[in-house]
This record gives structure tokens, C-alpha cells and sequence, in this order.
């Protein structure tokens, strides 16, 4: 939808790398959600296939983030859930790569790490989207 490259690129400050479908709209129908393809236009992987991109959502993360809660999700969590979630979302990425693709691929879970918790936005965007991810669900319950 040329609307939402607008408002990306907008928020962006550039227009995006890389093409994407908004996932999760809001009640106005602005993005909230977006979903990367697995490959910039110029082939560069991109291993983040989630990003939340509503202001105000990114915000909340933000400060949830500056009150320590990378170190509190991964203590609520897990590391055993925390692996099992970065796998499947790797599986959910990778399924998007053409089999016979040869070149360099994504790799890493949930915000392009396969250990621990790098970016609760990216956790958070996934589970807004419908992934099964412990981490976004903490979120939630904390932004609840």
C-alpha cells in the first residue's frame, strides 16, 4: 500500500531497504506491525522479520527496556523458552528464502540473536503478529 512506504519511510527519516506487509494495523488502520522479507532489495539478509512501528507501543518498550527489562524478561522467562522461541521464529523466517537461494542468508532468532533477549521490541512485534514468543507475552502483561 503506497500509504504505508509513506509513513515508513516517514518514520524511517528514509525510504525502506527492503520490502515488507504491515501484519497488525491499529483501529485508525495506521501500522503497527510490519513484517520484513527475509532479503533487503540488494540481497543483504535481514534477519529482524518483525518490527513494531507504531510511536507510541515503541515507546512504552522503550522505557520498559531502560527499567531493565531485557535482564527481567530473560529471568521471567527462560533461556530453555527463550531457545525454543528463537528457533521457531528462525523456521518462520527461513521458510520465506527460496530453497534454492545460494548466497548469504538471515540468521539468529528474534531481533537476528539466537540467545538471551537483544531487543524486546522485536519480541513484542512478534507476538502482536500472532508468534507464539514468551518474551512479547511478558511484555504485554507488563504493559497491561
Amino acid at each position: 500500500m503506497p500509504d504505508d512506504v509513506a509513513l515508513r519511510t516517514e518514520r524511517l527519516g528514509r525510504p525502506p531497504e527492503g520490502d515488507f506487509e504491515v501484519v497488525v494495523r491499529n483501529a485508525a488502520g495506521a501500522p503497527v506491525v510490519i513484517r520484513n522479507a527475509p532479503f533487503l532489495r540488494d540481497g543483504t539478509p535481514m534477519p529482524t522479520r518483525y518490527w513494531l512501528c507504531d510511536p507510541a507501543l515503541r515507546q512504552a518498550v522503550s522505557r520498559l527496556e531502560s527499567a531493565g527489562g531485557v535482564r527481567a524478561a530473560e529471568t521471567a522467562v527462560g533461556l530453555e523458552r527463550l531457545r525454543a522461541a528463537h528457533a521457531a521464529y528462525a523456521a518462520e523466517r527461513d521458510a520465506a528464502i527460496d530453497p534454492d537461494h545460494a548466497g548469504p542468508r538471515p540468521s539468529g532468532g528474534v531481533g537476528g540473536t539466537g540467545r538471551g533477549v537483544k531487543c524486546l521490541h522485536a519480541h513484542y512485534a512478534w507476538f502482536l503478529a500472532g508468534g507464539d514468543d514468551p518474551v512479547g507475552r511478558w511484555v504485554e502483561e507488563q504493559l497491561s
